[in-house]
């Protein structure tokens, strides 16, 4: 149970990191690469779609520091 505990402390401090030094796109870019590919991720990428609306997704970027502009 210790060893599962350190590797989440690790795990924390990479995200932290990743979080400071990448900027949105590449942020996302970097989450992509290290989630498992499992299931059929243009399915699930669709469901998210049709949950929110264009201006819902846009004001939850602009809350990560994404810098929208027209």
């Amino acid at each position: 149970m210790a060893a599962k505990a350190e590797e989440m402390k690790i795990l924390e401090k990479v995200f932290d990191l990743a979080k400071r030094e990448l900027d949105p796109v590449e942020y996302a870019k970097f989450l992509a690469i290290i989630t498992p590919k499992i299931g059929d991720s243009v399915k699930e990428i669709r469901k998210f779609r049709d949950t929110i609306s264009e201006e819902e997704f846009l004001e939850m970027l602009k809350k990560k520091g994404a810098k929208i502009t027209p």
